[in-house]
């Protein structure tokens, strides 16, 4: 069975038109989930509760998507560290 793993993380944007960090070291990280309900409840508890807030985001990462490992090596990581 395929895991289909999520990451919630969220943080306060430069600018509410744009998906830029005002800093990077203020990321909340929510948590992996392993399925997209469980991923979707707790981003939308973590954007009810930061509603007030115009430049705050969360968002829901498909990590599952990250990495296929029946599907071929890309070049870049054919070439190893």
């Amino acid at each position: 069975m395929t895991q289909r793993l999520h990451l919630v993380f969220g943080g306060e944007l430069t600018d509410p038109s744009q998906n830029v960090f005002r800093d990077t070291n203020d990321i909340h990280i929510v948590g992996m989930f392993p399925d997209y309900a469980s991923a979707y409840n707790a981003w939308k508890t973590e954007a009810q509760r930061t509603v007030d807030n115009a430049h705050m985001r969360y968002f829901i990462a498909h990590i599952h998507r990250l990495r296929d490992e029946e599907a071929a090596a890309s070049p870049t990581e054919e070439l190893g560290s």
